[in-house]
């Protein structure tokens, strides 16, 4: 039996992977035939968009939350022995927190927090979480966004045995009464476990509403679909500051951007938001994907005409198509032999957690010298704004360069803005230590976007809520570096750039072992995965390998 397919061993494929039986049709084949290309696919992708902006509200409300201001006591002498040398602090957080008294009291009648942009207060405010008590701000920071983690690993493996759909509704159901108790929490310690579990839906609900968009598109439609989610996003980034600026009430704040969440459970009605039917079919469940296409395609048809022979007869084909083994029975010796697919996550996770990193490292260097508000808003808005020059600049050119190279340019601009940063900040002038800050920001968030997509496209549709959940939450632990810094007041900065623009040349040495996967097929089963690969330089081609293209070159392969 081996004999008569060498190539598999030949590419290194387990035989005990998977048994060998017929494999479905390919997504772009099967939602041609039947007829699901169209105004009703594009529906699901906006409808599978729009709660994206409540999640990007919910990430960009933290900064607002827990923004510290500038400290001030407020004037009045302190009680007891008039003849103490204590003098009240002045303005500034560091010289407030310096001085103390010596029954530790530092301000008797209590700070004076003003400067505050957007907000009149927040959690800082409210409970004076301030010099020795700072840490608990830095806490509440470090957990949101482990929630964040941990949420993309425990519902990536939900959305890969119940279904993206399932995931997607229990995350928007339950964010919303967990977002408004948080505004009602009285204490900081209440606020950050609802932070927490907060994060941990809203993981979820990102991670559901990406994989359904890419599995619903063609592999021309893939970029497209995945930048305009993308810039929903960054349309909340924008919002949450005009948000801010309307409320003035931190409460009133989170309630105003998670109470929306509970509108989403309406996705829940039959026939409204569609479950993935690549996923369906690799779960065995061909009745159910069957089901979902001939929605699709009636929605597409004008009102009471009947589906073409063509598509009735590739819907009925779904029923004799012998499916690939359900992702929930798929082994642990199966996942951990295959060693490519292995490979391309490692890279993969490593350049995403490298590129969100470095992002706050940009931060301060192109906002030094202003004002609390200033500063504030300027780096709000630079943080938008690259973002979404880097989505348009994404849309623009990966379809014609290919996933690889783009992903190779953004991070050697990354890595070149970090080394002119730290070797050179000193010798520039204000407008080119902000320029390559600027060009910092936007290559990171580049890269990051489209690491990944990558990741996405190369892992096979039966565990890829599981691998694309591992990435997302590398992302996130490396959006850890920001409150860590903090945490330290600043100091070790200098070196935890160092070494993260060191692994940023790690980077893109590694990124040139990865496949492209431009306008290529979705792989379906492990098998499909293991043979992503990069093409060997010394030995020839195979005609059933995924990857065609040469080192860096990306020619545009036959769809």
């Amino acid at each position: 039996m081996r004999a008569l397919f060498p190539s598999q061993e030949k590419f290194g494929v387990p035989w005990s992977m998977e048994p060998l039986r017929p494999a479905p049709q390919k997504g772009r084949a099967l939602l041609w035939q039947a007829g699901a290309l169209g105004p009703g696919q594009w529906a699901q992708l906006a409808l599978s968009c729009l709660p994206v902006l409540l999640v990007a509200l919910g990430l960009a409300s933290d900064p607002l939350v827990t923004l510290a201001p500038p400290l001030r006591c407020r004037p009045g002498s302190p009680p007891g022995n008039a003849s103490s040398p204590w003098a009240p602090p002045g303005n500034g957080s560091l010289a407030a927190c310096s001085p103390a008294r010596p029954n530790g009291t530092r301000c008797p009648r209590g700070w004076d927090h003003g400067g505050l942009p957007a907000l009149d207060g927040n959690m800082v405010t409210e409970w004076d979480l301030v010099c020795e008590r700072a840490w608990e701000v830095t806490l509440e920071q470090t957990l949101f966004l482990l929630g964040f983690a941990c949420g993309y690993l425990g519902l990536g493996q939900a959305a890969d045995s119940v279904g993206r759909r399932g995931v997607v509704l229990l995350a928007l159901g339950l964010a919303g009464p967990c977002g408004v108790a948080g505004a009602a929490a009285g204490s900081p310690a209440g606020l950050t476990a609802l932070r927490f579990l907060l994060g941990f839906l809203l993981a979820g609900a990102n991670l559901g509403l990406y994989l359904i968009r890419l599995e619903l598109c063609e592999p021309s439609q893939r970029l497209r679909a995945t930048m305009a989610g993308e810039l929903v996003g960054v349309g909340g980034q924008f919002l949450i500051l005009g948000l801010a600026l309307a409320c003035k009430e931190w409460r009133l704040l989170l309630r105003l951007i998670t109470a929306p969440c509970a509108l989403f459970l309406l996705y829940g009605w039959p026939d409204v938001f569609l479950e993935s039917a690549r996923w369906l079919l690799v779960a065995r469940r061909p009745a159910e994907a069957q089901a979902v296409l001939r929605v699709l395609a009636r929605r597409n048809r004008p009102r009471a005409e009947a589906l073409g022979d063509e598509a009735e007869e590739a819907l009925r084909d779904l029923e004799n198509t012998c499916p690939l083994p359900a992702a929930a029975q798929i082994s642990l010796s199966a996942l951990l032999s295959c060693r490519n697919t292995w490979k391309n996550l490692l890279i993969l996770g490593f350049t995403t957690f490298i590129a969100h990193g470095l992002r706050h490292c940009y931060q301060p260097a192109g906002t030094a010298g202003r004002g609390a508000q200033a500063d504030f808003y300027l780096r709000s808005l630079l943080g938008a704004g690259t973002a979404a020059q880097a989505c348009v600049f994404l849309g623009v050119t990966v379809d014609r360069y290919g996933r690889r190279g783009v992903l190779l340019l953004t991070m050697t601009l990354a890595g070149i803005a970090s080394l002119i940063l730290l070797g050179l900040q000193d010798y520039l002038n204000d407008a080119a230590v902000t320029a390559f800050a600027v060009l910092g920001l936007f290559a990171s968030h580049a890269a990051a976007v489209l690491s990944i997509l990558l990741a996405a496209e190369v892992i096979p549709t039966s565990v890829r809520g599981r691998g694309l959940g591992l990435m997302a939450a590398l992302g996130a632990l490396g959006g850890l570096s920001a409150p860590l810094q903090r945490l330290h007041a600043g100091h070790g900065a200098f070196l935890q750039h160092v070494v993260l623009a060191a692994c940023a040349l790690l980077c893109i040495v590694s990124i040139m072992l990865l496949p492209e996967s431009k306008r290529k097929a979705l792989p379906e089963a492990l098998r499909d995965g293991e043979l992503c690969r990069r093409p060997s330089l010394l030995r020839p081609q195979a005609p059933s390998r995924c990857d065609h293209v040469p080192l860096l070159a990306t020619p545009t392969p036959a769809l």
